[in-house]
């Protein structure tokens, strides 16, 4: 397996993201969580440090409609894969819309 995947990488810049493409990617309980624990971090994130009750190729598949939808960033970093939130981008798409979602998981 190669390192080199960040030019593979699929981001859509802000003008792309999709409100219908958002919400499914935040609909799915084990997504949910990603982004729960994404949004309590001080910064990024690696792949293996979340608690997820799936293999590694669902959670995989996971952070792929994360990123395609725009939820996520992700970057390779030698064979680490890191996450971060894209707060900015999806605040400035979709106002309040991230922090609404996260308000209503954690009741």
């Amino acid at each position: 397996m190669s390192t080199d995947h960040a030019t593979e990488l699929h981001h859509p810049v802000r003008d792309e993201l999709q409100l219908g493409e958002v919400l499914h990617a935040l609909s799915d309980p084990v997504r949910l969580q990603i982004v729960q624990v994404l949004d309590r971090a001080d910064g990024e994130v690696a792949c293996g440090q979340f608690p997820l009750p799936v293999g590694k190729s669902t959670a995989s598949h996971h952070f792929k409609v994360l990123r395609e939808a725009g939820v996520v960033h992700e970057r390779h970093e030698g064979t680490r894969r890191l996450h971060a939130l894209r707060i900015d981008d999806l605040d400035a798409r979709f106002p309040g819309l991230l922090a609404t979602v996260l308000r209503a998981a954690a009741r």
